[in-house]
């Protein structure tokens, strides 16, 4: 940036509504982007909004710290978001209903191979323990991944990279596996992008279908529940 551009936004970044209204926007432009390219998952608004925030703090030199005390609203709302989901699941709470035996197993099953899928391909890289720990609950919502990471020992701030990471990769290439291996049922891929790929994918399953975005959600809050019980005992067996 010029000098004179950079003393602008010095001045413009002391208002915390600089970065929520930069956060907005970004989130807004993925999702126009998203739209333009009919739906397509490659286009993922939110890789779309991470990509445009992390260059505006790169080119503006403005730290973490600083963005996240104007944009923390936004960090608010995720709580009551969260929340809403049970909109939709009310609504199959009948479908839910017949499906708890299948739902209880397909849950943990999910939630187990997740786990190991994840720390046998970093044990396979050469990774180290805190590495392994860090990486094992990578399919879980954040907060409670970082919590889990954090109690065994690992990186909290290395699980919160690859939870998004995960969200996002979910939500871009999990309906096109579903199809390929000829999932075509609307809760079954729900379930299965909900537990793979918790917020970001079950917020990609609400765009497409409603009984999808139920059972994702579910998926999300069940699978986060079973990690976080079966982790911490897997992990003391192993480790």
């Amino acid at each position: 940036m010029s000098g004179d551009m950079r003393d602008i936004w010095v001045y413009l970044a002391r208002e915390p509504l600089v970065h929520l209204t930069l956060t907005l926007a970004a989130f807004q432009a993925g999702s126009w982007v998203y739209r333009r390219g009919r739906m397509n998952p490659l286009l993922n608004p939110v890789l779309i909004a991470v990509v445009l925030v992390v260059s505006g703090l790169l080119v503006t030199g403005t730290s973490y710290d600083a963005y996240f005390e104007g944009a923390q609203f936004v960090h608010f709302l995720l709580g009551p978001a969260t929340v809403a989901l049970a909109i939709p699941l009310y609504r199959q709470v009948e479908k839910v209903r017949r499906s708890a035996l299948a739902l209880g197993v397909s849950i943990v099953t999910g939630s187990l191979a997740a786990s190991a899928s994840a720390v046998a391909v970093a044990w396979g890289l050469g990774a180290s323990r805190d590495t392994l720990i860090s990486v094992a609950p990578k399919s879980v919502t954040a907060p409670v991944a970082m919590g889990i990471a954090e109690s065994l020992g690992g990186l909290p701030s290395l699980t919160a990279v690859l939870v998004i990471l995960t969200g996002i990769l979910g939500a871009m290439l999990g309906p096109w596996v579903l199809t390929l291996v000829g999932v075509r049922d609307w809760a079954a891929r729900g379930l299965a992008i909900g537990t793979a790929s918790h917020g970001i994918g079950t917020a990609r399953a609400l765009q497409v279908n409603e009984v999808a975005g139920a059972f994702a959600g579910l998926a999300m809050g069940l699978n986060a529940l079973a990690t976080a019980l079966l982790l911490p005992l897997l992990a003391r067996l192993v480790l």
